[in-house]
């Protein structure tokens, strides 16, 4: 029973969309920039990507630390 709730926490969550989206966002801006604004703009906008991602890492990590946590005082209860 434990490895389905830590199997079904490393899956994508609702709260992984947006930071997908927005970097697949931010990389398509970042790439129309480039070629038809200003390459400065697009590397501008390009670094973004990297940003959002390590945001969303974050995040995940923190969830995922919560679901442990709470599993672990539930497996001592």
């Amino acid at each position: 029973m434990r490895q389905v709730n830590q199997e079904k926490s490393i899956m994508f969550n609702k709260v992984d969309h947006p930071f997908l989206l927005a970097s697949c966002a931010s990389l398509a801006a970042s790439v129309a920039l480039w070629f038809l604004v200003n390459k400065d703009y697009g590397v501008f906008v390009g670094l973004w990507v990297p940003s959002i991602l390590a945001l969303w890492v974050g995040v995940r990590v923190a969830l995922l630390t919560r679901v442990i946590s709470a599993s672990r005082r539930d497996e001592n209860v």
